[in-house]
């Protein structure tokens, strides 16, 4: 066996949450981020920073900060409207505290307001404390607006059979 490979044992949990991100949101997958809870009503995950995630002063930047806001509150969104079709049209974050390279970045969207026509969420993001894994200082809050239940067309009807497969209801 390769000495690059990943053994065996580890492959399959390291494919499985991947292909679950990826299916999930291809963007948030490709710098990393992991989700963890996934229901209508709250959303977890969290991403490891990365250099891919950084800004040139080596922290992790604000426009990733706000991808994973968007990412989160869009799924709930999207969730929450009974799978219905939505559109992002507000996004507004504040950065608090930065996060570093080999720091892990914990996130939560939850709703503020479902309506019929629009929901806003907000989404925290905190620097996990190593010593207990648990939530640190928080880095950024950010509030998404977005327009819901819009129009499906026949070729994105099968565009929540992911969060089907995988969320709590």
């Amino acid at each position: 066996m390769d000495a690059t490979a990943p053994s065996r044992r580890q492959r399959p949990a390291e494919n499985s949450s991947g292909a679950k991100m990826a299916e999930l949101d291809a963007p948030l997958h490709a710098i990393g981020f992991e989700i963890g809870e996934l229901s209508p009503s709250r959303l977890t995950g969290r991403l490891p920073v990365t250099p891919t995630c950084c800004q040139p002063f080596k922290v992790l930047h604000g426009g990733v900060s706000a991808l994973v806001a968007e990412g989160l509150a869009s799924m709930g969104a999207h969730m929450a409207s009974g799978y219905g079709r939505i559109a992002g049209v507000q996004l507004s974050i504040n950065h608090f505290r930065s996060a570093a390279v080999g720091d892990t970045v914990l996130a939560q969207a939850v709703p503020v307001h479902v309506g019929r026509s629009t929901q806003v969420w907000e989404v925290k993001l905190w620097k996990m404390d190593p010593s207990t894994r648990e939530k640190g200082p928080q880095i950024a809050e950010a509030r998404v607006t977005l327009l819901c239940n819009l129009p499906l067309t026949e070729e994105l009807k099968n565009a929540g059979d992911a969060l089907r497969k995988y969320s709590k209801l």
